[in-house]
């Protein structure tokens, strides 16, 4: 199947507006590395590539998507924001994929704490979320899965927009229909210094989250083991949790839905 590459004018053209340098690659080991190994790189700088070899997931794991199938990209920003808020960083970035997937796309789709965009209510994975950051910079980066194959996902868990019924879409399209979404949930976050709830960023973010509301399990980065009911997200973007033993509040993890008891 031939896939056309991205348009890279064509992006430039619709997005530079917003976005201080944006750049497409044929191949990298990771756009998320190249940015954090740029101390030059302005507030608002994407990187996209076309085939990304090293590509890395929460918990180190391997990022896999064959040339031209779908969307790889990262950006940094070195936002005006209190570093106790940069937690809401991949969840604003995760919203604004969300909304552009359902209306770029017309597919539905929901969101996983903190990091991962489902095809919607309890489907596979459509795409992974990846934020570091160093010093005054934070890097996001973004895999989407677009024309992939059954054959080509690297786990059983995840699907690709095309499996879920998208029609053959225009990658440099949808590509600048996130980038623009993400713009504005980026600017609604700054305006409001990064207070999630004064801003409607919260709200926004739970009604997209299909993980509130439902019992959880989460591994922790300690490789500690939490299990209890997800009600809320804070102010700090961690995931709030009921146990047995009280409330607890986690800032980064790999949650799994459980069924209800």
């Amino acid at each position: 199947m031939e896939r056309s590459p991205l348009d890279a004018d064509r992006l430039r053209a619709a997005v530079t507006a917003r976005w201080a340098r944006v750049e497409v690659v044929e191949r990298t080991a990771s756009t998320n590395a190249d940015l954090l190994a740029d101390p030059d790189a302005p507030d608002r700088t994407v990187l996209a590539a076309e085939h990304q070899v090293a590509g890395r997931g929460r918990f180190d794991r391997r990022w896999e998507s064959p040339p031209g199938a779908g969307l790889t990209f990262s950006v940094l920003l070195r936002p005006a924001v209190p570093l106790v808020h940069w937690g809401w960083i991949p969840l604003l970035t995760g919203l604004a994929l969300h909304e552009a997937v359902t209306e770029h796309a017309g597919v539905p789709s929901a969101l996983k704490w903190p990091n991962d965009l489902l095809a919607h209510p309890d489907g596979g994975k459509l795409a992974g979320i990846l934020a570091q950051s160093s010093g005054e910079a934070v890097v996001v980066g973004i895999g989407l899965n677009v024309s992939t194959r059954a054959d080509e996902l690297p786990v059983e868990t995840a699907t690709s927009l095309a499996m879920v019924g998208a029609p053959d879409l225009d990658r440099t399209a949808l590509l600048t229909a996130i980038l623009r979404r993400l713009d504005a949930r980026i600017a609604q976050w700054t305006d409001c210094q990064g207070d999630a709830a004064a801003c409607g960023l919260a709200t926004a973010y739970r009604d997209a989250c299909s993980t509130i509301g439902r019992p959880v399990r989460v591994m922790l980065t300690d490789d500690r083991d939490v299990r209890g009911d997800a009600v809320d997200v804070d102010e700090g973007g961690r995931l709030v949790l009921r146990t047995d033993a009280g409330v607890e509040r986690v800032g980064a993890g790999d949650v799994e839905h459980l069924r209800p008891a």
